[in-house]
Protein backbone atom coordinates (compact mmCIF):
# COMPACT_ATOMS: atom_id res chain seq x y z
CA UNK A 1 0.00 0.00 0.00
CA UNK A 2 1.31 3.36 -0.99
CA UNK A 3 1.66 6.13 1.56
CA UNK A 4 0.34 9.59 0.75
CA UNK A 5 0.77 13.04 2.22
CA UNK A 6 -2.38 14.02 4.09
CA UNK A 7 -2.82 17.54 5.42
CA UNK A 8 -5.47 18.62 7.90
CA UNK A 9 -5.94 20.83 10.94
CA UNK A 10 -5.52 19.04 14.25
CA UNK A 11 -6.38 20.86 17.46
CA UNK A 12 -6.11 24.21 15.65
CA UNK A 13 -2.68 23.46 14.17
CA UNK A 14 -1.83 22.36 10.63
CA UNK A 15 -0.63 18.76 10.37
CA UNK A 16 1.06 16.95 7.50
CA UNK A 17 1.47 13.20 7.78
CA UNK A 18 2.51 10.44 5.42
CA UNK A 19 0.36 7.33 5.67
CA UNK A 20 -2.03 5.14 3.78
CA UNK A 21 -5.32 7.05 3.38
CA UNK A 22 -7.21 3.88 4.34
CA UNK A 23 -5.83 3.86 7.90
CA UNK A 24 -8.31 4.55 10.64
CA UNK A 25 -8.14 8.01 12.16
CA UNK A 26 -8.04 6.60 15.70
CA UNK A 27 -4.89 4.63 14.84
CA UNK A 28 -3.16 7.62 13.25
CA UNK A 29 -4.02 9.86 16.21
CA UNK A 30 -2.75 7.37 18.76
CA UNK A 31 0.18 5.71 16.99
CA UNK A 32 1.58 8.37 14.67
CA UNK A 33 0.60 11.60 16.42
CA UNK A 34 0.91 10.37 20.04
CA UNK A 35 -2.51 11.70 21.03
CA UNK A 36 -3.63 8.91 23.33
CA UNK A 37 -6.60 10.70 24.88
CA UNK A 38 -8.75 9.28 22.11
CA UNK A 39 -9.44 5.68 23.14
CA UNK A 40 -10.47 2.63 21.18
CA UNK A 41 -13.06 0.60 23.01
CA UNK A 42 -14.83 -1.47 20.39
CA UNK A 43 -13.50 -0.58 16.94
CA UNK A 44 -17.05 -0.71 15.57
CA UNK A 45 -18.49 2.72 16.43
CA UNK A 46 -20.63 1.35 19.24
CA UNK A 47 -18.98 2.65 22.43
CA UNK A 48 -17.99 6.26 21.67
CA UNK A 49 -14.59 6.05 23.40
CA UNK A 50 -12.92 7.24 20.18
CA UNK A 51 -15.15 10.27 19.61
CA UNK A 52 -13.49 13.34 18.11
CA UNK A 53 -14.83 16.49 16.50
CA UNK A 54 -14.60 16.53 12.71
CA UNK A 55 -15.42 20.01 11.46
CA UNK A 56 -17.23 20.57 14.77
CA UNK A 57 -19.33 17.40 14.58
CA UNK A 58 -18.86 14.43 16.92
CA UNK A 59 -17.74 11.32 15.01
CA UNK A 60 -16.32 7.92 15.93
CA UNK A 61 -12.70 8.04 14.79
CA UNK A 62 -12.59 4.25 14.52
CA UNK A 63 -15.01 4.56 11.58
CA UNK A 64 -13.26 7.48 9.85
CA UNK A 65 -10.39 6.88 7.45
CA UNK A 66 -7.55 9.37 7.68
CA UNK A 67 -7.94 10.11 3.97
CA UNK A 68 -11.41 11.46 4.77
CA UNK A 69 -10.02 14.21 7.00
CA UNK A 70 -7.75 15.77 4.35
CA UNK A 71 -8.36 19.52 4.33
CA UNK A 72 -10.67 19.32 7.33
CA UNK A 73 -10.45 20.10 11.04
CA UNK A 74 -10.11 17.45 13.77
CA UNK A 75 -10.32 18.23 17.48
CA UNK A 76 -9.38 15.66 20.10
CA UNK A 77 -9.71 15.84 23.87
CA UNK A 78 -6.17 17.25 23.97
CA UNK A 79 -7.33 20.17 21.82
CA UNK A 80 -10.00 21.41 24.21
CA UNK A 81 -7.65 22.83 26.81
CA UNK A 82 -6.15 26.19 25.84
CA UNK A 83 -3.34 28.17 27.35
CA UNK A 84 -2.72 25.54 30.01
CA UNK A 85 -6.32 25.84 31.20
CA UNK A 86 -8.96 23.14 30.96
CA UNK A 87 -12.06 23.73 28.90
CA UNK A 88 -15.03 24.60 31.17
CA UNK A 89 -16.59 21.26 30.22
CA UNK A 90 -13.47 19.39 31.35
CA UNK A 91 -13.48 21.37 34.61
CA UNK A 92 -17.15 20.58 35.18
CA UNK A 93 -16.49 16.85 34.72
CA UNK A 94 -13.84 17.02 37.44
CA UNK A 95 -15.90 19.19 39.80
CA UNK A 96 -19.06 17.09 39.42
CA UNK A 97 -17.22 13.78 39.88
CA UNK A 98 -18.22 12.63 36.40
CA UNK A 99 -14.89 10.86 35.96
CA UNK A 100 -14.41 7.41 37.42
CA UNK A 101 -12.26 4.93 35.50
CA UNK A 102 -11.84 7.64 32.85
CA UNK A 103 -11.88 5.41 29.79
CA UNK A 104 -15.09 6.84 28.33
CA UNK A 105 -14.44 10.37 29.57
CA UNK A 106 -12.63 11.85 26.53
CA UNK A 107 -15.31 10.66 24.11
CA UNK A 108 -18.08 11.70 26.47
CA UNK A 109 -16.62 15.20 26.82
CA UNK A 110 -16.17 15.54 23.06
CA UNK A 111 -19.80 14.49 22.44
CA UNK A 112 -20.98 16.99 25.07
CA UNK A 113 -18.77 19.70 23.54
CA UNK A 114 -20.42 19.17 20.14
CA UNK A 115 -23.81 19.61 21.82
CA UNK A 116 -22.77 22.78 23.66
CA UNK A 117 -21.40 24.25 20.43
CA UNK A 118 -24.92 23.90 18.98
CA UNK A 119 -27.09 24.55 22.03
CA UNK A 120 -25.98 26.90 24.75
CA UNK A 121 -28.51 25.69 27.32
CA UNK A 122 -29.54 22.13 26.44
CA UNK A 123 -32.29 20.28 28.22
CA UNK A 124 -31.60 17.05 30.08
CA UNK A 125 -33.23 15.15 27.21
CA UNK A 126 -30.93 16.86 24.68
CA UNK A 127 -27.89 15.99 26.80
CA UNK A 128 -28.98 12.36 27.04
CA UNK A 129 -29.47 12.22 23.28
CA UNK A 130 -26.06 13.82 22.61
CA UNK A 131 -24.20 11.30 24.78
CA UNK A 132 -26.33 8.30 23.79
CA UNK A 133 -23.54 6.92 21.61
CA UNK A 134 -21.06 6.91 24.51
CA UNK A 135 -21.09 3.93 26.83
CA UNK A 136 -20.02 4.26 30.45
CA UNK A 137 -19.89 1.31 32.81
CA UNK A 138 -18.96 3.24 35.96
CA UNK A 139 -20.96 6.41 36.53
CA UNK A 140 -24.58 5.67 35.73
CA UNK A 141 -24.56 8.91 33.66
CA UNK A 142 -26.15 11.09 36.39
CA UNK A 143 -22.93 12.94 37.23
CA UNK A 144 -22.08 13.22 33.54
CA UNK A 145 -25.41 14.93 32.83
CA UNK A 146 -24.86 17.23 35.83
CA UNK A 147 -21.41 18.13 34.53
CA UNK A 148 -22.78 19.10 31.12
CA UNK A 149 -25.51 21.16 32.78
CA UNK A 150 -22.92 22.86 35.02
CA UNK A 151 -20.70 23.69 32.04
CA UNK A 152 -23.70 25.16 30.18
CA UNK A 153 -24.71 27.19 33.27
CA UNK A 154 -21.15 28.50 33.76
CA UNK A 155 -21.46 30.40 30.49
CA UNK A 156 -24.07 32.65 32.09
CA UNK A 157 -22.19 33.29 35.35
CA UNK A 158 -19.66 35.97 36.10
Amino acid sequence: MEREKICFTLNNSPVEIHCHPGERLVDVLREQLDLTGTKEGCGQGECGACTVLLDGRAVNSCLVLVGQVAGRSVTTIEGLAAGGKLDPLQTAFVQEGAVQCGYCTPGMIISAKALLMEKHNPTEAEIKEAIAGNLCRCTGYIKIIKAVQAAAASRFEG
